[in-house]
């Protein structure tokens, strides 16, 4: 697959691997990830994974742009032999509508279908973790049924709950703590993506796999207080 680079100041730079949101883009930055990880390059510090781009944070003391570039171009001719992390696959308890999923039956009416059909259709894919960003622990996921996808709303919230599940066009999240939004609201789980003074700080990573499991509303307190205990709640399969 052909890169590109974006130098981003004089301590970063961006490999890009295309212009869209694809499933086989983003395996292939995970991939390179995964191969700059193993053999950390001289200099580098950091990497940022994308849908479609990672971005490597260099110390210039260390290295320069050019080197590293050229680094890079041997090792993505390396990248098949890259030892990818295995992907974890995570079962997340979502309570879905009501106070929990707001937008649940307009997006229902939206597509002509039930709140019931919307549910299954969203809990019945298994996700990808594509990338984490926007705000710490932000999921955002692949895999979403085309048939739900949705523009994004007119008029976005000032705040919605930390857990909050939604969609936003073709995309899919789990959103790690209270934010604005534009997104459909969906449901809700109690789980922590992102928690301060917890090992580890950000539950889930890039390639995880994630299912969501309806949940009654009823068994809500229970795993918010256990969740609050820093206890995962997601079961890992």
């Amino acid at each position: 697959m052909p890169i590109r680079f974006l130098p981003c100041g004089d301590t970063a730079l961006t490999v890009e691997f295309g212009a869209g949101i694809d499933p086989g883009i983003n395996a292939a930055v995970l991939a390179f990830e995964a191969r700059v990880l193993e053999t950390a390059p001289a200099g580098v510090i950091e990497t940022v994974p994308t849908y479609r781009s990672l971005t490597i944070h260099f110390d210039p003391c260390l290295t320069d742009p050019a080197s590293l570039r050229a680094t890079l171009l041997s090792l993505h001719a390396e990248t098949p032999r890259a030892r990818v992390r295995e992907a974890r696959l995570w079962r997340v308890p979502v309570v879905y509508g009501g106070a929990f999923g707001l937008d649940l039956d307009d997006v229902a009416r939206h597509h002509g279908l039930t709140s019931a059909e919307v549910i299954g259709r969203h809990a019945a894919p298994e996700y990808r973790v594509a990338m984490i960003g926007f705000l710490p622990g932000y999921a955002y996921l692949a895999g979403l049924d085309p048939s739900l996808a949705l523009s994004r709303r007119q008029t976005p919230r000032p705040t919605t709950p930390a857990g909050t599940v939604s969609i936003g066009g073709a995309q899919a999240l789990i959103a790690s703590v209270a934010a604005p939004s534009g997104w459909h609201l969906l449901g809700r789980t109690p789980v922590r993506g992102f928690m301060p003074g917890r090992d580890p700080v950000f539950l889930f990573e890039p390639g995880d796999r994630i299912r969501f499991v309806p949940t009654d509303p009823s068994a809500w307190d229970a795993l918010d207080r256990a969740a609050q205990a820093g206890e995962a709640v997601a079961e890992r399969a």
